[in-house]
């Protein structure tokens, strides 16, 4: 069997190459499609592969200012030659899964989310486009939007990585998905040491790329009010705005190693996570090294986060609304058990993950060639089928 894992761009090492990396270790034999390749910044495990780009990574400043090349991608996906693939993955966040595969060939969608460009955050991207590109924006996402429609259909079975993300695909496609959470590497925290009081030194931390949808402005206000100690790890186009507006207690520290990382999260008091995520694999390592969350009751992170267990709740993208959680956290912040909160995260495990990729995906191969056509949803607002471990 001849494996194609297609994705839309290798820039570095976030969510999404991760699941590409867990694919590249279930079909070690599969060949890798992108839009732009800076090997550079990605891990041996995928570069031990071979990679095909389109001609958009041959484009002026491709590798920098890949995103101007958004409306072109639709055209190089469709240029490159899948015929002799019997099974194609496609990684979908950005434009990937509108290549052309053989007729019986089995191709599988593993979806972070419909592109957020042209779907639930295309107003954001328009507002906070340049004076060149807005005018032009509305036509060309348009035209990009019809095309995704379209290529819905080319798909034989979705993978959603979250009863979220699957309840996004129906309401864009209308097609149904099956749930599979995305891989977090949990084991690698069980050497990670802890302060002697067993974390919680004093100080809360925020992880995440600095971008507008994340909220860090959130955390950091809410912080500079309550003049508690917030670490924030991480870098991006807002990191300039935010660090001119953090106080005396907020420290922002950039980018950070793996291994610098790991102890940030195994000396923090808890993780204060903001965004509307699609999944949200940070709380999920921060639940690895045993610590809280305290967590937006939104998105993926009402999927990974169990209140009283592994953190708890707070209901608006407010400076207020964090400030009491943050008091309420404190006031029972005994409760929370190091152990119980890493047994609750190793559910999300990468072995995990592969398993039941594994498992979905042969059962697609082998029980249902004759019948790859996709099934209909049920009723509308179906969130999938649940995949991931109780």
């Amino acid at each position: 069997m001849k494996v194609a894992i297609v994705h839309y761009w290798l820039v570095g090492m976030r969510g999404g190459e991760k699941v590409i990396e867990a694919l590249c270790e279930l079909y070690p034999e599969a060949d890798i499609f992108t839009h732009v390749y800076r090997p550079e910044r990605i891990s041996p495990v995928i570069r031990s592969h071979r990679v095909t780009t389109t001609f958009i990574d041959r484009l002026p400043m491709a590798h920098r200012m890949y995103q101007k090349y958004l409306p072109l991608m639709p055209l190089a996906l469709e240029q490159l030659d899948l015929s002799a693939y019997d099974l194609v993955i496609s990684s979908e966040s950005g434009p990937a899964k509108g290549v052309l595969t053989r007729p019986d060939a089995l191709h599988v969608c593993y979806c972070h989310t419909p592109m957020r460009y042209v779907w639930s955050g295309y107003h954001d991207y328009l507002s906070s486009a340049g004076p060149m590109i807005r005018p032009l924006m509305p036509y060309a996402i348009h035209r990009l939007r019809q095309w995704d429609l379209a290529t819905a259909a080319r798909v034989d079975r979705f993978i959603a990585n979250s009863h979220t993300v699957a309840q996004r695909i129906w309401r864009v496609y209308r097609r149904d998905a099956t749930v599979i959470h995305p891989p977090v590497e949990t084991k690698r925290f069980a050497t990670v040491e802890a302060p002697d009081d067993g974390g919680g030194s004093g100080h809360y931390l925020f992880v995440s790329q600095l971008v507008a949808y994340k909220r860090a402005d959130i955390a950091i206000e809410a912080f500079n009010r309550m003049g508690r100690k917030l670490v924030v790890v991480g870098e991006g186009e807002e990191f300039r705005r935010l660090k001119q507006m953090a106080g005396p207690t907020v420290e922002l520290v950039g980018h950070c190693s793996p291994a610098e990382l790991d102890r940030h999260y195994a000396a923090c008091r808890a993780l204060v996570f903001t965004a509307n995520e699609d999944f949200g694999i940070v709380p999920v390592e921060a639940m690895a090294a045993g610590r809280p969350v305290i967590a937006l009751n939104r998105g993926g992170a009402t999927e990974t986060v169990r209140d009283g267990l592994s953190g708890l709740f707070f209901d608006h993208q407010t400076p207020e609304a964090l400030i009491d959680a943050v008091e309420r956290f404190e006031a029972q912040e005994q409760r929370f058990n190091p152990a119980a909160i890493r047994t609750h995260a190793a559910r999300f495990d990468r072995d995990v993950f592969k398993l039941r990729l594994r498992e979905t995906i042969d059962s697609w191969m082998n029980g249902e060639e004759a019948s790859l056509l996709p099934e209909r949803s049920a009723a509308i607002g179906s969130r999938g089928r649940e995949l991931a471990p109780a």
